[in-house]
Parts: structure tokens; sequence; C-alpha cells
């Protein structure tokens, strides 16, 4: 609707000289239904080049306007203000669409089938996923279908860190475990991982188990000296936990990339060597430096320590510059607000590497922490993980659905509250809940009804009349601008708070009519109408990665 009355503004404005594009003709819905559908202030963008008053350009507008049976009336408001008032064809409208598009409906190909890469998730492979790496799974996941229904060409790519200080407490800790030290002895190294999967893993080893991770299989070696197989096993362990982890949370990957193979292929080197190249680099103090604040940081940065070794950005960049290699246009990196500092280092390696890469390439969308509370208190700890709530206990506690629901359902930089009450109550309290039981209460209403639902394609749809219909076809018929507008933003809260909105229109229509009533045409009407709305919230969920039960 937005696209036609966009047409008939152009064609007005064309007929007043004025120089403007259809890209600047902006359309916005008001706040205030009483003022109508649509508001455009091209009246007034349009009083410098004309130089009239924006009121009097608005008259001159509307008096110019095609014909056009989608639109009711048009009223200036303000200080030169267009309103549209859509006509009762114009709401009804959205119902075909919706039957014809059915599960494309708010689909769009703003991408061009471009090629672009979400990396979410990228856990250490040093313990099970915590809640915040739920969060990171959940927005990235959703972020990628988001992008996929907007036309993009996405790939999902999970990064393993298995290099570095982390690994090698991870190594100590599990052979500590192996030679029979457990942590409540005075031997248990000072920075070992405390948790039972660390003995788990230990016995594994051990008793000379496979694992597989990706398409790697180890075997545990089954010697409590041998450090470097302990290692390979305890991260390949590890990686097999994650992947379960993942898999119950219905969460998938294209690409598995590992920190090791960038080192074991020479990419950090060859990075490193045309970063010196560059010239953006200098010795001080025994260390390489890179001069970070040619590109905007507040300080240069230490690439290679005095001691020998790299700091932990410069992998970064090797890595990104392999992304940007495999030639995807934007890169999307979902991570916890501790990368914040990361951003402006990593975008400085790649702009100073001189090979094309645009300004704020790759993008960030950083998530807060993650607190969980139950019986109004917060929990802290899970005896798996020893120090932190795992990612499995809440799918345990609550189960997939509210879980992936509960943690992309608030902006992604806002801290969250998870209260496992809350998300396993059945009640309208529960936002999922609530947003399912309306998908499962049409089903109840269609199978109830004896009618043909292929033929509600030609129900007469002039009777949606009352203002319950009236507010849910409107709501409706955002569902294509929310989509495209929550893809632009990186916000999959946006899907999730609409489709709250659009239970709610639902639940309230539902207590206020009855559906199949004995007028045919009416029950046809509703028929279709409430079809049309159960289309629309398994398209919602489906982004959302949420389920759309039939019963509940």
């Amino acid at each position: 609707m937005k696209a036609h009355l966009t047409e008939l503004l152009q064609v007005a404005a064309n007929s007043l000289n004025a120089e403007t594009g259809a890209a600047s003709i902006q359309l916005e819905r008001p706040k205030n239904a009483q003022h109508g559908d649509f508001s455009t202030n091209l009246a007034m963008t349009l009083a410098k080049p004309l130089r009239q008053n924006p009121r009097t350009i608005a008259e001159s507008l509307i008096k110019a306007l095609p014909a056009s049976t989608y639109v009711d009336k048009v009223e200036i408001a303000g200080a030169g203000f267009i309103n549209f008032y859509l006509s009762p064809v114009a709401r009804q409208a959205v119902v075909r669409e919706i039957q014809k598009l059915g599960a494309h409906y708010g689909h769009n190909q703003h991408g061009q089938s471009r090629k672009i890469q979400v990396e979410f998730v990228s856990a250490n492979p040093t313990g099970p996923l915590h809640v915040g790496h739920g969060r990171g799974a959940a927005v990235g996941d959703c972020l990628a279908r988001l992008l996929a229904a907007n036309g993009w060409a996405v790939t999902r790519e999970f990064y393993y860190n298995d290099a570095g200080a982390q690994i090698d407490n991870l190594t100590i800790s599990v052979q500590s475990h192996c030679k029979g030290i457990t942590p409540d002895h005075a031997e248990w190294p000072e920075d070992g991982y405390r948790g039972d999967y660390i003995a788990d893993v230990a016995a594994a080893y051990m008793a000379k188990e496979t694992v597989t991770a990706d398409d790697q299989a180890v075997t545990g070696a089954g010697d409590a000296d041998n450090a470097e197989a302990i290692r390979q096993f305890a991260v390949a362990y590890l990686r097999h936990e994650q992947d379960l982890d993942l898999k119950a949370f219905q969460i998938g990957f294209d690409v598995f990339s590992l920190e090791s193979a960038l080192y074991r292929d020479g990419k950090v080197e060859d990075t490193v060597s045309n970063l010196v190249k560059s010239g953006h680099t200098y010795e001080q103090d025994n260390a390489l430096w890179l001069r970070t604040t040619d590109f905007g940081d507040d300080k240069d940065r230490v690439m290679r320590k005095r001691e020998g070794g790299y700091t932990y950005f410069v992998p970064d960049v090797a890595y990104h510059l392999d992304k940007w290699q495999r030639g995807f246009e934007r890169v999307i990196n979902e991570q916890g607000a501790d990368h914040h500092s990361t951003i402006t280092r990593v975008r400085a390696g790649l702009q100073a590497l001189n090979v094309g890469i645009p300004k704020g390439w790759p993008e960030y969308v950083l998530h807060q922490m993650v607190t969980v509370m139950r019986g109004g208190e917060e929990v802290k700890i899970s005896k798996r993980a020893g120090s932190y709530v795992t990612l499995r206990d809440l799918i345990e506690e609550v189960g997939c659905d509210a879980t992936r629901y509960f943690l992309a359902a608030r902006r992604a930089d806002s801290q969250l509250v998870f209260d496992i009450d809350l998300a396993r109550a059945q009640s309208n309290d529960n936002p999922v809940y609530y947003i399912q039981y309306a998908h499962a209460r049409i089903c109840s209403v269609l199978n109830e009804w004896s009618g043909d639902i292929a033929g509600l394609e030609k129900a007469d749809l002039s009777v949606l009349s009352t203002e319950h219909e009236t507010v849910l076809m409107q709501r409706l018929s955002e569902f294509p601008e929310l989509v495209a507008n929550a893809a632009e933003e990186l916000a999959p809260h946006m899907v999730a708070t609409y489709l709250k909105d659009l239970a709610g229109d639902l639940h309230s229509y539902y207590n206020a009519h009855k559906f199949l009533v004995d007028d045919v045409t009416v029950t046809s009407a509703r028929m279709a109408l409430v079809s049309a709305t159960r289309q629309v919230l398994r398209n919602g969920l489906s982004l959302l990665g949420v389920s759309a039960p039939e019963k509940m």
C-alpha cells in the first residue's frame, strides 16, 4: 500500500514540476488512528524548492492525486501533513495478498541474493554454552532468518577460538583430572575450570573414547602425560557438546571456522606481513604495534608482544580478511557486549591492509548480559558448568520455544531478565504462550468449521466492517514493512513485539464476535480473515525459530 500511495504522490508532485523521486517521498503510519492510515510530510520538503507555504503545496498535491479505489479520503493536518484514510477495499486487500503468498507473505527481495554472512555464538570450546551464548544464538539465528526473508544469500558461521590461554587452561584442567587431582585439591591449577564436565572429559579421554566434532573424529590416547593429545581431545569433546546444545536449541550453521587453522595455514603471518608492508606498523619496546590511531582508535595497539606471540585481535583481522576474500558484501557479527573494545581495532586492521574493504565493515550486533530468575531470586550456578547457568539448563526447564522467544524478545543492547517461572506459565502473562495460543485457537475454529479452506479465496470480504476486523486487517498489512524494518535495523525483537500485538488483536476479536454464525457470507469472510491471521502468526514465529502448535 505504501508503494501504491508513493506512486500517487509521485504523479501529483510531477504535476507541480517538483524535482522529487520516490525515494524522497516518506510515508509513515500515524500513532493516532484518527490521523489516518498513512501520513506524509512531502509538502513541507517541497516548500523550499517551490518557495510556497507547505499547506498551499499540500492542497495542490491533493488536487493532483490520481483517483484510487484504495483511498477513502485525504486531509491536511498541522503545518502541512497529508493524511490518507484507506477505503474498506484497501483494508480487505491484505487478506487476498496473504491467501496468494502464504508462507512467503512478508518476504521481499531487498537483498537481491547478495552474499551476507552472520557469525554468531562463536564460543570458546572450553565448556558448555551459557545463557549469554544462548542469547547470541537466538538473536543471531533470527537475524539470519530475517535477512534471508529479505532476499539476502545468508551464510551462518561459527568461529572457534581454539588457540590461546583459555585452551591452555582447559588442557591443564583436564590433565589434572586425568592424574587424579580434583578442584578441591591444593595442586589444582589456579585458573583451572571447575565444572563437573571437566571430569567427564578426563574420564572419556582416559577410556580412549572417540568423539566427533564437525567432520573431525578424535580418539583419547589414555596417556595422562600427553598434554597435546589431551588438548586435541578436550577441544573436540567440548565442540561436540556445544553441537548437542545447539541441536537442542534448533540452531544450525553452514560453516565452522577454527582460529588454529588461521595459524596452521599461514594466514595470520601473511596478514601481519601485509600490515607491515602497508606502513601502518612500527617497532617499539621490542613489540610490534599497529598504528590504529590512523583509523580512529584512541591509541595504537600491540600486535606482537615483547615476549612473543600475537595479541588476540591479530587473528581476528586475519579471519575477517578471509571473510572478505570469500566474497561477502556484508558481514554481521553477533557477539557479547564485552567484544565492544575489539571493534575499532579489527576495523582499523582491515583498513590498514588497503584491499578495498569499506569503512564500517564488518557490522556488529552486541547483546547485553542475561540474568536468570526463579522464584524471585537470581540463579547463578549450574552443577554441570560449575559457575554459570547453561543454555541446556534453560531448554530443559522451559523448552526450546520459550527459551528462543524470551532470549530474542528484547533489544539485544538491553539487559535481559529471564524469568523461568513466567516462561513456564500457561497464561496470558507469558508472551510466547499468548502468541502460540492465538495460533492454536484459530486452528480449533477452522477445524470446527465444516467449510473448504481453499474456497475462502472467493469469500466476500466486503462484510468485514467491525472495528475489531478493521484493526486486525490493519495489523496484518503492517507485517511486510515490519519484516523489512527489522532486517534493516538488525532488530529481531521487533518481530516478537509485533506477534504479541497481533495475538492481542486476534484474542480481542475472538472474545467480541462469533466466527461461526448463521449468515454463511459472514462466516466465510471471518474464516478468511482468521485463516490469514493464522498464516501471519506462523510466518512471524518462523522468523523467530518458534513453533506454531495447532493444539495447546
